[in-house]
């Protein structure tokens, strides 16, 4: 289950987030949390397990017509495809108008649930950027 990041919240997120190789440095963290605080068009998703655990993190920004994922990370012993897929099949539920699309380190991931759903490039509508 998917649960928008609160302040209660904090230190769950910092310590997912911190798994990720580019949050090693603290600073960077600090920031990195800050900034999905600061718009209305970002959110930090924090992802709970079938067993209600604290499992993962998923972090967006929203556009006009589509969402950029920007991260994606999981517990170490949580992280499988089936795990990230489900993340996403979650986020395409909440945002049914709107295209799931990643960022330069995202975008294969995107690329291979969009796959596995029987979507690809050649389904995407021609106003995107194609990535």
């Amino acid at each position: 289950m998917l649960l928008k990041y609160r302040s209660d919240y904090q230190k769950i997120a910092m310590g997912l987030m911190s798994l990720l190789p580019s949050f090693k440095d603290w600073d960077r963290l600090q920031r990195e949390l800050a900034w999905y605080q600061g718009g209305d068009d970002r959110t930090l998703f924090l992802w709970k397990d079938q067993y209600d655990d604290f499992a993962g993190v998923l972090g967006t920004e929203r556009q006009s017509n589509y969402v950029i994922v920007r991260l994606v990370g999981l517990m170490p012993d949580k992280q499988s495809t089936a795990n990230v897929w489900q993340m996403l099949d979650q986020l395409a539920t909440m945002v049914p108008q709107q295209r799931i699309m990643g960022t330069l380190a995202t975008s294969q991931i995107i690329a291979k649930w969009e796959f596995h759903h029987g979507q690809n490039h050649l389904d995407r509508p021609t106003t995107d950027s194609g990535q």
